[in-house]
């Protein structure tokens, strides 16, 4: 990842450049990639015997 994708992901977010201080490249990125699924539709979600099973 490169400098201006990282701040462009920052931007996105709507983190500001000092509470980057306080955050990490990775929580970055987890935050970003958990975004992303926000806005995913599943199909299929999974029930309780689905989780007993698993």
């Amino acid at each position: 990842m490169t400098t201006p994708l990282f701040l462009l992901r920052c931007i996105q977010l709507g983190i500001s450049l000092s509470e980057l201080d306080m955050l990490t490249i990775g929580i970055v990125n987890d935050m970003f990639s958990e975004r992303e699924r926000d806005e995913y539709e599943w199909v299929e979600l999974a029930t309780d015997s689905d989780m007993a099973a698993f």
